[in-house]
């Protein structure tokens, strides 16, 4: 029989479990909103005469019809039953969706007419994320995201307490990793309060306060509290002006300017949605990127951000299989950089503020990017990995760490041949290319799916060929777009070596892991 949260982590303890109480407002509080949005739409006339006083007149919408035929009673009452139909299903939904997490897999089901239940098994698992919605912060509630591996494979619990989740987490990964979920006295309450003591109003109000001021990152056992990068303001404003979006949000400006002062009126409705759009966008990566953090734990990197809905991210080492430094050309006199990779399990999703979740540092300084990669490539030794860092990042450092291409490149590459090329350091394979968007890619070699050289008509005249790095989907590619033929052949002699007898080196946690890489 389903049980709601008897005990903070009895909640791996094999039975069956339900969501939060306001799982059903949660879910169908957006599907309201929107209604009332419709209805407040229809109503504006009328909401600004009683307000202002202006002259009421016939609007031509629904509600002019439903006031002529003295249908208002009956409308009132159609959606009443409406809103509690939805209500009924999305709370009947509550009761017949249900979690439990064994020794073997966490499964849920779910479904009133159309019964589903899915399972993620404990050895595919990629990792798992906690995300609060800021909707969803209000009832203290939180949404676990177990990463698994496979195409759509990932199980979503919503939502869960919020002071459950963190709990819940380390319990489902300590059982991942072979080791039995620690036990607590039955009867705790996962809200941290006493056994048998019901929470009063005042420490609800504390709990809802302390989880919108405390940061994104809210399990301080299982990383330091202390990020190692700073996002200051200053620079995360600037890299934004600096972006693509700003680009067009000037020339959609340019457009809404030329259309006023030619009396264009009807360009001015047409464009400014898209202003808009573009001015949301800029709030959500800034609000989000304002409190981000990343520190390392024993299960891998952790990476906190939101300001309003924040997302808690725990990336296992063995589960980055690519990672990018990128440079756009109006950050280059700033001297900053972005960090992605691609990753087993989530690399075509998005965060909580619609970014790719494969961005693990938004803007840094070369000083934040040696910070944040001992937590990415950890296998790799840290004199090198600086040092081909800095070559890749700094003009000045020195570049004989690089193969570059040869002269005749600049052919094919008249503005980037100087900056490709590659390097072999302590089993990774290292990629730089690029002219307008300077790039630095870092690939394990035990992650490597395959390799290609190719070489076209063009390259062939000029004794040059390209080298291609497979990885997993993701936004990170490895790819040297010109070199000599002769290092293209060495290249792939070494790493196709290379990629075996690192991943034979390589202890894999569980069975399975060896296939995922």
């Amino acid at each position: 029989m389903s049980q709601i949260y008897p005990e903070a982590t009895g909640l791996a303890d094999g039975e069956w479990h339900r969501m939060h109480k306001a799982t059903p407002l949660l879910r169908g509080g957006i599907a309201i909103v929107f209604v009332a949005g419709i209805i407040i739409a229809n109503l504006r006339e009328r909401i600004i005469n009683l307000f202002i006083g202006a002259p009421d007149y016939p609007s031509g919408d629904p509600i002019d019809a439903i006031v002529r035929h003295n249908f208002v009673w009956p409308a009132i009452g159609i959606a009443v039953v409406v809103i509690a139909a939805c209500v009924g299903v999305f709370a009947l939904s509550w009761r017949v969706q249900t979690f439990r997490v064994t020794h073997q897999a966490v499964e849920l089901r779910s479904g009133i007419l159309r019964r589903q239940e899915r399972k993620a098994r404990l050895d595919r698992i990629q990792g798992i994320n906690v995300q609060r919605p800021v909707f969803a912060r209000i009832f203290g509630a939180a949404k676990l995201e177990i990463v698994v591996a496979g195409h759509d494979a990932n199980l979503y619990l919503s939502y869960l307490p919020s002071k459950v989740t963190e709990t819940l987490r380390r319990e489902i990964l300590r059982l991942a990793s072979g080791l039995r979920a620690s036990e607590q006295a039955v009867g705790a309450d996962p809200t941290g309060a006493p056994a048998g003591q019901p929470a009063s109003m005042r420490g609800i109000l504390a709990d809802r306060v302390d989880e919108f001021i405390s940061p994104a990152d809210l399990d301080p056992d299982a990383a330091p509290p202390a990020s190692l990068v700073r996002m200051h303001p200053g620079r995360l404003a600037g890299s934004l002006l600096l972006s693509a979006p700003t680009l067009v949000m000037f020339a959609v400006l340019i457009a809404m300017i030329a259309g006023a002062s030619t009396g264009r009126l009807w360009l001015i409705i047409i464009i400014f949605p898209m202003v808009l759009s573009l001015g949301g966008l800029f709030v959500r990566r800034f609000t989000k990127a304002l409190r981000y953090n990343i520190t390392g734990s024993d299960q891998g990197v952790r990476i906190g951000f939101g300001l309003l809905t924040t997302s808690s991210e725990t990336i296992p080492p063995r589960r980055i299989h690519a990672v990018e430094l990128v440079q756009p050309l109006a950050w280059r006199p700033f001297g900053w950089w972005q960090v992605r990779m691609n990753t087993a399990g989530h690399t075509r999703g998005k965060n909580s503020a619609g970014e790719a979740r494969t961005t693990t540092l938004p803007v840094g300084s070369i000083r934040d990017v040696q910070s944040v990669l001992p937590l990415l490539l950890p296998g790799m030794n840290d004199t090198l990995r600086d040092a081909v860092a800095r070559a890749g990042m700094d003009a000045h450092a020195d570049q004989s760490v690089f193969s570059s291409a040869p002269r005749r490149g600049a052919w094919l590459r008249p503005f980037s041949w100087r900056k490709t090329g590659y390097t072999i350091a302590d089993g990774v394979i290292v990629v730089r290319h690029g002219a307008v968007w300077r790039r630095i890619v870092f690939v394990p070699l035990a992650r490597m799916q395959s390799v290609e050289v190719e070489q076209g008509p063009a390259r062939r005249i000029l004794d040059l060929s390209s080298a291609d790095v497979h990885l997993i989907d993701g936004p990170v590619h490895a790819k040297v777009p010109v070199m000599d033929t002769r290092a293209a052949e060495e290249l792939f002699a070494l790493v196709s070596a290379g990629a075996i007898a690192w991943a034979d080196a390589e202890t894999p946690d569980h069975p399975d892991e060896r296939g995922e890489s």
